[in-house]
């Protein structure tokens, strides 16, 4: 196996040193930047598949070499050859799997740091979008207060005139009564009269 460490490095490097002013002015992630993450995040994922792959090609190796060995002369000069081998190729494998993780890390960090001054910058607009649906839902509240204090008022003067209106109507029957009981008296009246004349 070749040493690929170097190249990953600078590879590395090269994927940290990206310009991070590509950020949007009103605190969205530009495209850009998005695709330097998601690039950043894909090369982290090969680095960590690759470190995988390269570790279960060292043990089946190991395990072929140990077979290779056991048909040899110095069966033991040959396992350890076999296993410093495989060692160093571990190491190789694992030194990929932590650069892929510090990667994935570093852009972790970086949407989180981002993630972070955009609710800074953001909050004063929230907080001012909160103020504003506070006095909306106040308004919203004092209106629906006077209109249900309107309805009430208007119950209460329909109430009133009903009342008056009631009020009028047994007057008015009154006096309709007191009319009638004073015809019927004078009919009675007349009535007597004219019976006490036939006599």
């Amino acid at each position: 196996m070749e040493n690929r460490s170097l190249p990953v490095v600078a590879g590395l490097i090269v994927l940290l040193a990206l310009p991070f002013a590509a950020l949007a002015a009103d605190g969205e992630v530009s495209t850009d930047q998005q695709a330097a993450w998601q690039a950043r995040l894909d090369k982290a994922a090969a680095l960590q598949a690759e470190s995988r792959a390269r570790q279960d090609e060292a043990d089946a190796l190991l395990v072929q070499k140990n077979e290779v060995c056991a048909t040899r002369f110095l069966i033991n000069d040959c396992r350890n050859a076999a296993a410093r081998e495989h060692l160093k190729t571990k190491r190789e494998a694992r030194r990929l799997e932590i650069d892929g993780k510090a990667m994935e890390r570093e852009v972790k960090r970086e949407q989180l740091s981002n993630r972070n001054r955009v609710q800074v910058e953001d909050a004063p607009r929230r907080a001012a979008d909160l103020e504003l649906r506070q006095a909306e839902s106040m308004n919203a509240r004092h209106v629906a207060e006077d209109k249900m204090a309107a309805t009430r008022a208007a119950k209460a003067a329909k109430a009133a005139e009903g009342e008056k209106r009631k009020i009028a109507e047994a007057e008015k029957q009154r006096k309709k009564q007191a009319d009638h009981d004073t015809r019927v008296a004078k009919k009675v009246r007349e009535a007597e009269q004219r019976a006490a004349e036939k006599k």
